[in-house]
């Protein structure tokens, strides 16, 4: 028979943690001897480890308790259904550690579909500034998060307008001019150009859309003209030459 503390040290657990589950019922009180002290068993050893194992492994002392009197059939199906689980929180676990590591590397991004991130390496392949590209892939975080039924049929109504050289210039040209003077005339030229080729990219069918509802193409559109004042010209010269 040992004391309190001997079976804390053996277990591994502090005496106020085998008190604990004194007072919630896990863990049976031993009978005190002549001079008033717990002794334990080996039998209460083993059920401590048990204890010890399952709260580990993230068990609530509560369902630990009704364990106790569940037949073996249930305990070891409750132990299959407690391991899924920490299988399943382990791999969240692999997963926050690995955006983690991310984090620091400064590589952090968000989940977005493999085409998309093929898309954007794409787009520093053509050219494109890292400016335009991270804008993109934030606007793109956006859509997916906000609208992931919509999402990709808009993307790959952009992905096959990038893919024609003459749209995919357009696009080039918007991206560099976010370094223009709001008054170039260059601006003006630009605008004439996509509003030309969007009407006839579109002459027939209407492009995919959001919802009418939605708040996203506002905050899209806010956020790319609260980058560049040439920008936010540019914008304003095509709503007022496509009416929209």
């Amino acid at each position: 028979m040992i004391t309190i503390g001997q079976l804390a040290g053996y277990v591994g657990v502090s005496i106020k943690t085998i008190r604990v589950y004194h007072d919630k019922g896990l863990l049976p009180e031993p009978d005190r001897d002549a001079s008033g002290y717990r002794r334990y068993g080996a039998s209460d050893a083993i059920d401590l480890i048990k204890i010890r194992t399952l709260a580990e492994a993230g068990v609530p002392l509560a369902r630990i308790r009704d364990l106790r009197s569940a037949t073996d059939d249930e305990f070891q199906q409750a132990l299959h259904e407690i391991d899924d689980e920490l299988t399943a929180r382990i791999r969240g676990l692999r997963a926050t550690q690995g955006r983690l590591r991310e984090l620091a590397a400064g590589q952090l991004t968000a989940p977005l579909p493999t085409e998309v991130g093929a898309h954007l390496e794409q787009l520093t392949r053509w050219g494109f500034t890292p400016r335009w590209v991270d804008l993109q892939r934030d606007l793109w975080i956006l859509v997916f998060a906000a609208h992931p039924d919509r999402a990709i049929a808009l993307f790959h109504d952009q992905a096959e307008t990038l893919a024609d050289p003459a749209l995919r210039q357009l696009f080039h040209d918007y991206d560099h001019a976010h370094d223009l003077d709001p008054d170039d005339p260059r601006i003006d030229d630009l605008a004439r150009r996509i509003a030309e080729a969007t009407r006839e990219r579109y002459a027939t069918d209407a492009p995919p859309e959001l919802d009418a509802a939605s708040e996203i193409p506002a905050l899209i559109q806010g956020t790319v003209n609260a980058a560049s004042a040439a920008w936010r010209r540019l914008d304003g010269l095509l709503r007022a030459q496509l009416d929209v």
